[in-house]
């Protein structure tokens, strides 16, 4: 074991961190400047490891905290790594940490981070090595210069303290101590033993006068006894008179107030009885409330549904004459129509003939003018142009400028041909498209049809459905008034809070109350609930964990209290029952279920059935079990009887049965609701799709009729356009003929020469065509004038068709073909039904609303009738109030008697007691005598005892005390004594033990001194003297007169008074003392006694503080190879400081402190630059 490595921080000159690099484990050595902080390291160390720094207050601390530049450090540590690889330190680490820490306010060690105390860390250093008695493991400055001026008797006490001697100057101090606190009881024994024997004295000479005292006060008693007894039984004979009375009042109280009880427990009852029917009352008005709240809605829906039935009828009604009307309309207009339409049929074809002469006169008159402009040029060709081929050009250009012509007609006929064609196709689709629609209109209006006839069916069965889960509604409901009407006070609000809780929390494991899990005949019904009392509401869970959870929650949410049966905790009792037909088992009569055995067990198992009370109270006796008859009477197996009558309409246990029962039917009747529940659902869903089908299929056939609608428009727009293009189209062949007929010509002029006239031909021809154009004009103006009044009549009819009649008779048809009637009869159907289900609430209400009247009536005359008894029972009460008063007067007046005449027996009694024991013959000696005789007798006897005034009354049991004392003084003087002699045994054990410590440690010192001395100087011879104690003997020179002390015990005279040192430096001559020695002599003896020590008893390791200061150079080579040695043979480390290279050059490890801004460092340092800082340091002191 050794330091490893020293941190510190906060200490002293060492305000940052210093962590030391590992320490050698043989030899280090540490150099500095002087005020450099060395001994501040080693006051670090020693601040951890010795009693240096112990007990300090706040200023001291403070002292110890770093006071350089900046802000002082609030709190300091040193840390000692210790290499503990050998297991020297108790610690099963090869590493052990050592810290002290400390501020203003706290001082406190930690061992390898952990807290622990100042005694703990010395036991664990003195455990591994470190001696208290032996401190000489650090030596600091100052100690050798201390050791060279010790005197003999000090070298002496140094000695004693490496040998332990004082624990034996301990324990010899403390037995002296004892000793003479011994000696001081002895002291005072002697005394009081001496006064008792005077006092013994004095009292023997008083014992003849006492005893004849002791007569006449004996007399005096016996008379005194006589007389007190007599009037004790006067009074004792009027307390019983006394108390005879007061019986007989208090009976006659007794019955007035038993019947004042039993009127006072009829009114608790009528109470009760008021207070449930206050709540019934109170309940039933509630549900009148809402019986007249649901009969008022009823009427406000009945009469809501009258008038949309109403509405609907009219509408229907309504409907039908608007439908009878359009019939006739429609007839009307049908024969408006069919007679345009005829009409019309008559002015197509002579429209049609007439636009077809109108173009041919048109045509006519175009190719008449045509010839006639063409013979007009031929004629004036010759001076139009100069010559055949200049015509011929002109012609040409003609003929070509209308083939351009001719081609643009030819496409523009053939585009319009295909617009036509487009057209009529789109016609033909239109008329498809139409009578698509129509079919599909048809299949709607089907399927709509058939929709409404799936909707009425389905609100039939959902009617019935409803009628029958009305019918089980109202036999639920009636089952829980049952219910509630017998449960209701058995219900505790912490049963329902734990159920509340388990279902809150989703807690399993919970199996109900004990009430709930048991079946049994009827006929044991009073004896479970009287065996069981509150036990029955005891909820049995599966652990105990379980409750622990609910009762948690109960508390937070203070929901009561409940007791709890975990059925891990408890056992069944093992119970032997008798053998007997008059006695049954309870358990066996009850039916659970097997998996809570355990907790009925706990409850029943107990508890017997007895035929009756003789039975039970013989089972108690001689069985030890529990009894009951099945009438509820008890005989406990202590002794104790319960009985009486038990009120069987209150059983709980009927309760619970009726509750159970009820339960049962409300659970099927509601899986019969929830069923019938279901089924409508699904119908009302059902009837919901079929609505919604209905309604989108309605808006599929408008939309259809719409889509038609829009195709007729349409095709009468293609319609029109169609004839457009034709018209257009024949105009467009007009002309192309036209100009195919101009062309013709022009090429026919082409060839025929150029002349000035026209032929015969031509002039007839010319002659001709005026009047024919002029004939055709005429003709045109007739026939287009005809032509558009036969138009304007046809547009007339067309219009009024298309626009008037046509479309009343589609809005005609579309009333009488309108669906609305006949969904108009479903919605009245359903409104009916509606209507007739509003009035069957109506009347339900209305006769639920009379029952809960009826009821609350009769509720009202039970309460009625209970205030006029409790008004009967409040005046017997008063009645019983008045006459208690009087009966409390009379009983006062017998207690102040009674007081007075217990008073005297009191008084009497204790006179009795106060006369102390009598003799046998003073209770009969007087007692024949009256008490006027007794009075006088006493009176003489009291005037002769005062003639005995000055006699002491105590004097015999004051010598028989005073005896005793003094026997029990003696024997206690014995045991001091006896306990003195074992103390001076003790004392002088402890002397020689001490004196042979002594001895043994100086003969490992002095053994030791002379090695290490022939060691350290060669040649020299050195050796320690044990000065003893002689007669005369007065110390010797080194003494400075300290003398012998006294030979008491207090004050023993030691054996030996010095240890002397005897040196001799050359090995020659005669031995020297320490005050024949030089002052470096002296420092080597110092040592060497240093040494010698601690070789006697070795430490792990050593710290010398400047050791070698005051030594010569041979000397300190010397202590430099002891160390040396001592490092290597005996595996000891040693920390030292010096300014001499002779320890440097002997050393593993150097560090050195600096010292900068008051702050102090430790570094690794090489020999070389450690003993160019020595040099150097040495050099700078000389100069």
């Amino acid at each position: 074991m050794y330091i490893k490595q020293v941190i510190i921080e906060g200490f002293k000159s060492y305000r940052e961190q210093v962590a030391t690099d590992p320490f050698s484990p043989k030899v280090n050595c540490v150099v500095g400047a002087n005020g450099s902080g060395k001994t501040n390291f080693f006051h670090a160390i020693r601040f951890v490891l010795s009693d240096l720094y112990q007990n300090l207050r706040s200023e001291d601390r403070v002292a110890l905290l770093h006071e350089g530049a900046g802000h002082q450090v609030a709190t300091a540590f040193v840390e000692i790594l210790f290499d503990n690889s050998d297991n020297r330190i108790p610690v099963d680490k090869e590493e052990v940490h050592l810290r002290r820490t400390i501020n203003q306010k706290k001082d406190e060690y930690f061992l390898d981070g952990k807290h622990i105390t100042k005694t703990e860390v010395m036991n664990l250093l003195e455990s591994a090595g470190f001696s208290r008695s032996n401190p000489y493991y650090v030596v600091q400055q100052g100690k050798i210069a201390s050791l060279t001026l010790m005197k003999d008797s000090e070298r002496l006490d140094l000695l004693k303290e490496i040998g332990g001697t004082r624990v034996y100057e301990e324990r010899r101090r403390e037995s002296l101590k004892i000793m003479q606190e011994t000696g001081n009881k002895r002291k005072q024994i002697i005394q009081v033993v001496q006064y008792l024997d005077e006092r013994l004295r004095e009292l023997d000479e008083e014992k003849e006068e006492l005893r004849k005292y002791q007569q006449l006060d004996k007399q005096r008693k016996s008379l005194e006894y006589t007389i007190y007894d007599k009037e004790l039984h006067d009074a004792r004979q009027k307390l019983a008179e006394i108390e005879e009375a007061r019986t007989k009042v208090s009976e006659t109280s007794t019955k007035m107030y038993n019947s004042v009880l039993d009127a006072h427990e009829k009114s608790k009852d009528l109470d009760k009885t008021m207070k449930d029917l206050t709540k019934e009352l109170n309940a039933l008005s509630k549900e009148k409330e809402a019986a007249e709240t649901r009969r008022t809605e009823a009427i406000k829906k009945q009469t809501e549904l009258e008038l949309d039935v109403k509405d609907l009828e009219e509408k229907m009604s309504g409907n039908t004459r608007a439908r009878e009307d359009a019939a006739r309309q429609l007839q009307i207009l049908q024969n408006e129509i069919q007679d345009s339409m005829n009409e019309l049929e008559e002015i197509n074809p002579l429209y049609e003939n007439q636009v077809i002469q109108e173009k041919e006169i048109t045509k006519g008159i175009m190719e008449r003018e045509k010839q006639l402009s063409i013979l007009y040029q031929k004629q004036g060709r010759a001076t139009q142009f100069s010559s055949k081929a200049a015509r011929d050009k002109w012609l040409q250009k003609e003929i070509k400028d209308l083939n351009v012509v001719l081609t643009s007609n030819l496409d523009q006929e053939k585009k319009l041909e295909d617009e036509i064609h487009r057209l009529n196709s789109e016609l033909r689709e239109q008329d498809v498209y139409i009578e698509s629609r129509k079919t599909e209109i048809a299949n709607l209006e089907s399927l709509i049809s058939e929709s409404r006839e799936g909707f009425n069916y389905q609100r039939s069965q959902r009617d019935k459905l409803q009628d029958e889960r009305n019918l089980l509604s109202m036999g639920r409901r009636v089952f829980l008034v049952t219910s509630i009407k017998g449960a209701i006070q058995e219900v505790r609000r912490g049963l329902n809070s734990v159920r509340r809780i388990c279902r809150e929390y989703k807690i399993s494991g919970v199996f109900g109350p004990i009430i709930e899990l048991l079946d049994c005949d009827e006929r044991f019904f009073t004896a479970v609930e009287v065996t069981a009392g509150n036990s029955l509401f005891h909820v049995v869970v599966e652990n105990d964990d379980i409750s622990t959870q609910i009762i948690k929650h109960l508390n937070s949410l203070k929901g009561g209290r409940v007791t709890f049966i975990p059925l891990n905790r408890v056992k069944a009792p093992r119970i032997t029952y008798p053998q007997s037909s008059d006695v049954i088992p309870l358990l066996k009569k009850l039916k659970f279920s097997p998996n809570y055995t355990a907790a009925f067990a706990q409850v029943f198992a107990r508890t017997v059935i007895c035929r009756d009370l003789d039975v039970a109270t013989r089972v108690a006796r001689n069985d030890g079990l529990d009894c009951i008859t099945l009438e509820g009477d008890q005989v406990s197996k202590k002794g104790g009887m319960t009985g009486g009558f038990y009120d069987h309409r209150r059983s709980k246990l009927k309760f619970m049965n009726i509750i159970m029962q009820n339960t049962k039917s409300i659970n099927t009747k509601e899986e019969e609701l929830e069923k019938i529940d279901q089924k409508i659902t699904e119908l009302v869903t059902e009837q919901q799709k079929i609505d919604a089908k209905r309604t989108h299929d309605k808006s599929e056939l408008e939309q259809l009729k719409q889509d038609i609608a829009n195709a007729n428009k349409q095709k009468k727009l293609v319609s029109r356009a169609l004839e457009n293009k034709e018209k257009s189209l024949a105009d467009v062949r007009t002309q192309i003929d036209q100009l195919r007929a101009s062309m013709a010509m022009k090429e026919a002029e082409m060839g025929t020469e150029l002349i000035d006239h026209l032929t015969p031909e031509e002039r007839v021809l010319l002659s001709r065509l005026n009047p024919e154009i002029t004939d055709l004009k005429e003709k045109l103006i007739t026939c287009k004038t005809d032509r558009i009044e036969t138009e304007t009549r046809k547009s007339e009819l067309e219009t009024n068709l298309t626009t008037n009649l046509k479309r009343r008779k589609q809005e005609l048809e579309a009333i009488i073909s309108s669906a609305e009637t006949d969904n108009l009869n479903g919605d009245v159907e359903i409104k009916r039904q509606e209507l007739y289900d509003a009035k069957l609430l109506v009347e339900d209400a209305t006769e639920q609303l009379k029952r809960v009247s009826e009821s609350i009536d009769d509720r009202t005359k039970q309460l009625r009738k209970i205030k006029d008894e409790k008004t009967k029972l409040k005046n017997l009460e008063d009645n019983y109030e008045r006459t208690l008063q009087d009966e409390a007067k009379e009983l006062e007046q017998l207690l102040s008697k009674r007081n007075v005449f217990l008073a005297k027996q009191e008084e009497f009694s204790r006179k009795i007691r106060e006369l102390g024991p009598l003799s046998s013959d003073a209770f009969e000696t007087y007692k024949r005598r009256n008490i006027k005789e007794l009075n006088k007798m006493l009176h003489r006897c009291v005037e002769q005892l005062q003639q005995f005034s000055h006699v002491n009354k105590k004097a015999l049991d004051q010598y028989v005390n005073f005896t005793e004392q003094r026997e029990e003084l003696q024997k206690r003087q014995a045991e001091l004594e006896a306990g003195d002699e074992k103390i001076r045994e003790l004392i002088s054990v402890l002397d020689q033990r001490k004196d042979e410590s002594i001895e043994r440690t100086f003969k490992g010192v002095a053994r030791h001194f002379r090695e290490v001395f022939s060691e350290l100087v060669q040649g020299g011879h050195g050796h320690l003297v044990m000065m003893k104690k002689k007669d005369g003997d007065q110390g010797d020179d080194d003494d400075d007169g300290d003398g012998p002390r006294e030979a008491d015990l207090e004050v023993r005279v030691e054996k030996y008074i010095g240890v002397k040192v005897k040196v001799s430096f050359t090995g020659q001559g005669e031995t020297q003392s320490m005050k024949q020695l030089s002052g470096g002599q002296k420092t080597v003896v110092a040592l060497t006694l240093i040494f010698a020590i601690q070789r006697c008893d070795p430490a792990p390791f050593y710290l010398f503080d400047e050791i070698d200061a005051a030594l010569d150079p041979q000397y300190r080579t010397a202590v430099g190879n002891m160390i040396r040695r001592l490092a290597d043979m005996a595996s000891t480390q040693f920390i030292t400081t010096t300014f001499r290279p002779e320890l440097v050059k002997v050393s593993d490890k150097i560090y050195g402190v600096t010292h900068k801004n008051r702050v102090s460092r430790v570094n690794v340092v090489s020999k070389e630059g450690a003993l160019d800082f020595i040099e150097h340091d040495q050099s700078h002191n000389a100069d």
